[in-house]
């Protein structure tokens, strides 16, 4: 469960770190009000689940209260890359002598929580990671002893974090472990980690991602949920029990089981096109669930192409192609323009691919290896048009 920005202050204010005040605001006259009583100059900042806010135009400086009134009034509303503004956060203004970057998060390869500090703050740190790797510390804590204040100095040290606020920076990574481990988070960064001139350390931005699947040890998180702001796709694969995550590129997936997802989503990668979303239709999906699928595949207006990865098992590739087959009865005629790839393996496949064959649905493309899959759809989704003329799936 990702926060939003004043969400995840809370929460790292919370366990001792520093963060400015502010007020979370969902009009603009309350906006005008949170400014005069945090205190102008103010910062007021779009709350979205995604970063480039500040490019977008979703940040900005108010010295008075017609300028207060004047950025809220731009910003709610606003659409930053498919998200919409529907909640301000109203924050006193920082002086800012230096920008830091700090996050903890679990290194798989190592099996350990990974600590990552850099003096390179206030940009992508996989900028910093790619440009400059020696200003990026990356040190693992042991997951039984935690992060002792020692360590946090010596992480604080090796990453030429100024003198005079080595004391400050260890505070601050000392509580961001805290709050990673206490609160089950997957993720907790703070980009930037600013020092005031008057050398004080303190979060100016947030980016905490929750293990929903913890929830249930922190009732006190689940009011943190926020429908409003969550992508209307998301939400609605949440509501109905479908995994399903939203992304920034172009192309359809559905795959049977994580795992094979994820490697179909590498695939398509590689191949040179970029998924639009990662959906797992699970084990044993049936006709229903596959129906309910590519309602949701098809809810994102940016997708021009759709890879129907299945490798059958518990799931029968037969009801995979039933409800395909249901789903196209649904669609309107931009949606059946749309090109489709399927790749069916395992449990039924014959059976699954006779169906698509008979049913001779319009657009839609047999594949027989997942590589031979990814290239197809890849191809269709750069040039919709050529995959048009109606090709059945051959049995």
């Amino acid at each position: 469960m990702d926060l939003l920005e004043y969400q995840g202050k809370q929460l790292f204010a919370r366990h001792g770190l520093k963060v400015s005040s502010g007020r979370a605001v969902t009009n603009v006259d309350d906006a005008v009000a949170a400014a005069g009583e945090v205190g102008y100059p103010v910062v007021v900042k779009a709350q979205v689940l995604i970063g480039g806010r500040g490019k977008a135009g979703g940040v900005k400086l108010a010295s008075d209260e017609a300028e207060a009134r004047e950025h809220a009034t731009d910003i709610l509303g606003m659409d930053i890359r498919g998200h919409i503004v529907r909640t301000l956060w109203i924050e006193h203004a920082s002086d800012i002598a230096s920008e830091y970057y700090a996050s903890v998060l679990l290194d798989r390869s190592a099996k350990k929580p990974l600590v990552m500090f850099s003096v390179e703050g206030g940009v992508d740190i996989e900028e910093v990671a790619e440009k400059t790797p020696e200003k990026l510390v990356r040190s693992h804590v042991d997951p039984l002893a935690g992060l002792s204040r020692e360590q946090a100095v010596q992480i604080a040290t090796a990453g030429e974090a100024d003198a005079d606020v080595i004391d400050g920076v260890a505070d601050a990574l000392v509580a961001l472990y805290e709050v990673w481990i206490q609160e089950d988070a997957t993720l907790a960064e703070i980009n930037p980690l600013i020092v005031t001139p008057e050398r004080d350390v303190r979060a100016l931005d947030s980016k905490v991602s929750l293990d929903g699947n913890a929830l249930y040890r922190h009732p006190e998180n689940q009011e943190l949920s926020d429908a409003e702001n969550e992508d209307p796709i998301e939400r609605r694969a949440k509501e109905e029990g479908v995994q399903y995550v939203k992304l920034d590129g172009d192309i359809g997936i559905l795959g049977n089981g994580a795992g094979l997802v994820m490697s179909t989503l590498d695939v398509v990668a590689q191949a040179g096109g970029s998924p639009a979303n990662f959906l797992d239709a699970g084990g044993g999906s049936d006709a229903e669930k596959i129906e309910q699928a590519v309602q949701l595949i098809l809810a994102n207006h940016a997708v021009r192409a759709v890879l129907f990865n299945i490798f059958g098992g518990i799931t029968r590739c037969d009801e995979v192609a039933t409800g395909l087959i249901a789903a196209f009865g649904e669609l309107g005629p931009e949606e059946k323009a749309i090109p489709f790839v399927v790749r069916l393996d395992g449990t039924n496949d014959a059976e699954g691919r006779r169906l698509l064959s008979e049913a001779n649905l319009p657009n839609v493309h047999p594949a027989a290896t997942m590589n031979e899959a990814a290239e197809k759809v890849v191809a269709l989704a750069a040039h919709p048009a050529e995959g048009h003329a109606g090709a059945g799936v051959a049995g």
